[in-house]
């Protein structure tokens, strides 16, 4: 069982909100298993009644198992632990690592890293005939796509919900999911040509869509299946961006800047980030070479 520490996303909820003067700096937090959180405040001249708090523990800073290549026997199959098959590199996969970590899944959901550039011939003849990743070992089937694998990993596993109830904000996350091929494709096309207009009006795009909910950061005020979707290929194409392009994607966009901020807080989230150096001259070695 691979080794594992919790980490605790705590979440304030101040009633009435101008109770505390802005701003309010925290000097101690404490929780226990058995006793109320105890907090203190600095510069408050009243006795203020402590706020509302909701704590969601999520798993993280897993020992992570080395990726499988050619030379590698394969895990048992179809033995009832579910298995989420990834690549370490791979964006797509990444979406499903994320969604997986933040619902706490770590103990439930085995992770099978898979070498892309070597990969064993067993995963595409016993696991995957479609030979790509992510995939997903679960109740004796396998199902593909990082799209259709967030939607199943947040509806049949326990954890906090990451699609919310309300309507208006179902049919904007399903907006943002029809829109991300048209972002993508716009992004990439800046990558070839010696202009970034293509790219200038696809970070446009995303800073309008940030502003729809005012809530929260995040596509729909809280954290979701949007944000998951989006992110991998966000932290892929800003450092490219910036250092091949001289475009800084989150210049005059405070939402994004906003929203990068609060992502780079989300541990489910940053333990599957690579560095972005190496993100870079992966990014240089297949953008490139090709102009």
């Amino acid at each position: 069982m691979a080794a594992l520490s919790i980490g605790y996303q705590i979440h304030f909820h101040f009633n009435p909100p101008n109770l505390l003067p802005l701003p309010t700096k925290f000097s101690s937090l404490s929780f226990t298993a058995k006793h109320p959180l105890r907090w203190h405040h600095i510069g408050c001249p009243k006795i203020c009644a402590p706020p509302a708090v909701s704590v969601m523990a999520f798993g993280s800073r897993e020992v992570l198992p080395p990726a499988l290549d050619s030379s590698s026997e394969p895990p048992a199959i179809f033995d009832g632990t579910p298995k989420l098959y990834i690549s370490y590199t791979c964006p797509y996969a990444q979406r499903t690592w994320i969604a997986r970590n933040y619902k706490g899944l770590q103990e439930k959901i085995k992770l099978v890293p898979i070498d892309l550039k070597n990969r064993p011939d067993w995963y595409k003849e016993k696991v995957y005939p479609a030979n790509k990743v992510p995939s997903l070992e679960h109740n004796n089937e396998v199902k593909g796509e990082s799209m259709d694998l967030i939607r199943y990993i947040n509806s049949n596993f326990e954890g906090p919900s990451l699609f919310p109830d309300d309507p208006s904000k179902r049919e904007f996350a399903e907006e943002m999911f029809s829109h991300f091929d048209s972002f993508y494709k716009a992004v990439i096309s800046s990558f070839k040509e010696d202009t970034v207009n293509d790219a200038i009006a696809a970070f446009d795009s995303i800073e309008t869509a940030l502003s729809k909910f005012v809530d929260g950061p995040f596509f729909l005020g809280t954290f979701s299946l949007v944000d998951i979707a989006y992110a991998p290929f966000i932290e892929r194409f800003q450092p490219f961006l910036l250092d091949v392009k001289n475009f800084d994607i989150a210049t005059g966009r405070s939402k994004l800047a906003a929203w990068i901020e609060e992502m780079n807080q989300i541990e489910a989230y940053t333990v599957t980030k690579r560095d972005p150096k190496e993100l870079l001259e992966s990014y240089k070695k297949r953008f490139l070479s090709q102009v």
